[in-house]
C-alpha cells in the first residue's frame, strides 16, 4: 500500500536539489521534477545545458509567454538569457561526452545501494528512446537522481538491485527524494538530511536498499 508519509512536494525536491550547484557550473537537467530546477537556480551563476542544443536556459516561461521555438530536451517551452548560446544535438553531446558538464541532475525508476541507476524504460511498455541519460551519466562529474522514495503502489524505488534494465552502473552519487537527502557510499545508502516532518526511521522503513551510519 502507498505511504501516507508526504514529506516534500515536487517543487520542494526542485529547491532541496537547486542546493547541490555552485557558481559556475554547467548542468544538465532531466525531464520530470529535474526540470523545475531551474525555477529555482536564484541569483546563482548556473549555466543550464540541453541535449537538443542550447547552453543558457532560463526558467520556464509565464504562461502566455510561450515561445514554441524555445523547447528543452523533454519539448517544454523555456525561456533564454541574454548569454544564450544554440548549437547542433552533435556539440551538445561532445560536450557531454567531453566531460565539460560539471552535473546532471536526473530521475529515476530505481536506484540501486551501489549507484546503479534505471531510468529509461519499463519491458514491454512503449517508451520514447534512451535520449540523452546513458551520455550523461558516463560523462558528468556528478550525478543527482530527483525522484518520488516509492512508487505508487508503495514499493521502495531504492534498490539492493534494480531490477530495470540499466542506464549506468554505480553512476549516483546523490538521491533527493520527497522523504529527504541519501548519498550512495561504501556499503549502502547514507542518510544526509530529513524532509520536513519525515524521521530518520521512516525513511529507514521505507528504503529496501541497505541504510548504512
Amino acid at each position: 500500500m502507498p505511504s501516507d508519509i508526504k514529506g516534500w512536494d515536487r517543487n520542494r525536491m526542485a529547491a532541496r536539489a537547486a542546493q547541490e550547484l555552485e557558481d559556475g557550473m554547467y548542468v544538465n537537467l532531466g525531464i520530470g521534477i529535474p526540470t523545475l530546477v531551474a525555477n529555482y537556480v536564484g541569483d546563482k551563476d548556473i549555466t543550464l545545458q540541453s541535449e537538443n542544443g542550447m547552453l543558457g536556459m532560463g526558467p520556464f516561461p509565464f504562461e502566455g509567454d510561450e515561445d514554441p521555438d524555445l523547447i528543452n530536451a523533454g519539448k517544454q517551452t523555456i525561456t533564454e538569457l541574454k548569454r544564450t548560446a544554440y548549437f547542433d544535438s552533435a556539440m551538445s553531446f561532445g560536450m557531454i561526452r567531453g566531460g565539460k558538464i560539471a552535473a546532471a541532475i536526473l530521475g529515476a525508476m530505481e536506484v540501486s545501494e551501489t549507484g546503479d541507476l534505471a531510468n529509461w524504460m519499463i519491458p514491454g511498455k512503449l517508451v520514447k528512446g534512451m535520449g540523452g541519460a546513458m551520455d550523461l551519466v558516463a560523462g558528468v562529474q556528478k550525478v543527482v537522481v530527483v525522484m518520488d522514495h516509492q512508487n505508487k503502489a508503495g514499493e521502495s524505488k531504492l534498490l539492493k538491485a534494480c531490477t530495470l534494465p540499466l542506464t549506468g552502473k554505480a553512476v549516483v552519487n546523490r538521491i533527493i527524494t520527497n522523504l529527504g537527502v541519501l548519498d550512495v557510499v561504501d556499503g549502502g545508502l547514507r542518510i544526509v538530511e530529513c524532509a520536513d516532518g519525515v524521521t530518520e526511521q521512516e525513511i529507514r522503513d521505507a528504503t529496501e536498499a541497505t541504510i548504512v551510519a
